[in-house]
């Protein structure tokens, strides 16, 4: 077993005090609040960034009291740093996110009070629409037969198209697709799927006969003896599936179907979503569907829908020209 490095390897410029409390704060992070591995990471990588900037901008070694003692023109220095650097508001955001948590961290085991987050504004975002692709595309992208032309093994091409089946006909997540077990594969008659989302919330989706052809397909092809227990889809050598080989699998697709660079294995996820909007669907159901906590994230679908329709008017009503 790995041993786990010691605080201050993890946050080499700030003084043990700090680091030791940074450290608990990660641990709380995926113990207590679910947070992913991602984020965790993430979050680190943030607040080791800065520390050193504390360690720049302050002449010394950062402690506890240091952090605590910081003030809103040092937030405010920190973030023109980063925006010098070519950092945009959304990681920025993210950054503010991560030290305002280890800031509470550090008001609930009574170690300080950082007041300094409360007079600085969090950077704005321009949120930008999704980019569903067309219906027929979306179903093009996700057969084994827009593959023909590719040298590679036929079970390869039918994990993939399997994989990419899932992100367009149930709405997952890539990391979602790629985390599902054998023993829960979603075939052989069974027409749901248990999910395990963001924040470790499950969800149940149903599985249309389409999907469940193609994982029936990649698995009657998969050369490899998949563990009940293992994941479901596997790499060329029997291993765990990068997303990374999914994103270039759809990259090469591009090309050949005519498809813009916004058509990824996500946009599979969004083009979900604003299809069955389009055809009546509720907006709560397809928040369920999608496992989003809010609302408020699901209803920017209505957004592209309502933009999609008025390009359409604009097109064919006689009076519009």
């Amino acid at each position: 077993m790995t041993a786990t490095p010691e605080p201050h390897l993890i946050f080499p410029q700030a003084a043990p005090d700090l680091a030791g409390e940074a450290r608990a704060w990660l641990a709380s992070l995926t113990s207590q609040r679910k947070a992913s591995p991602l984020t965790g990471e993430a979050y680190a990588r943030d607040l080791r960034q800065f520390i050193a900037f504390l360690t720049e901008h302050l002449g010394q070694t950062p402690d506890l009291r240091a952090f605590a003692d910081i003030r809103p023109a040092d937030l405010r220095a920190f973030m023109a740093r980063r925006r010098s650097a070519g950092i945009e508001s959304r990681s920025l955001m993210r950054s503010l996110a991560a030290l305002r948590s280890f800031a509470r961290h550090l008001e609930r085991e009574g170690k300080g009070k950082v007041g300094a987050f409360a007079a600085v504004r969090t950077p704005k975002v321009a949120r930008s629409l999704p980019k569903p692709l067309a219906a027929d595309a979306a179903i093009e992208i996700t057969g084994v037969e827009a593959r023909a032309g590719e040298a590679r093994e036929p079970w390869i091409l039918a994990r993939d198209a399997a994989v990419l089946g899932l992100l367009y006909g149930a709405g997952l997540r890539i990391s979602e697709a790629l985390n599902i077990q054998r023993r829960d594969a979603p075939i052989g008659g069974r027409e749901t799927l248990t999910v395990l989302g963001k924040g470790s919330k499950v969800r149940s989706v149903p599985i249309i006969a389409p999907v469940s052809r193609a994982i029936e397909a990649y698995l009657d092809l998969c050369p490899y003896r998949v563990s009940p227990t293992g994941p479901l889809f596997v790499g060329a050598k029997g291993g765990q599936l990068s997303p990374r080989i999914i994103q270039l699998a759809v990259e090469r697709l591009r090309g050949g179907l005519g498809l813009p660079d916004s058509a990824t294995p996500h946009a599979l996820r969004h083009s979900f979503a604003t299809h069955l909007l389009a055809r009546g669907g509720d907006l709560r159901s397809i928040q369920e569907l999608l496992g989003h906590a809010s609302l408020s994230t699901t209803q920017v679908y209505t957004a592209v829908d309502g933009a999609r329709l008025l390009d359409a008017w604009r097109s064919a009503h006689p009076r519009a020209r």
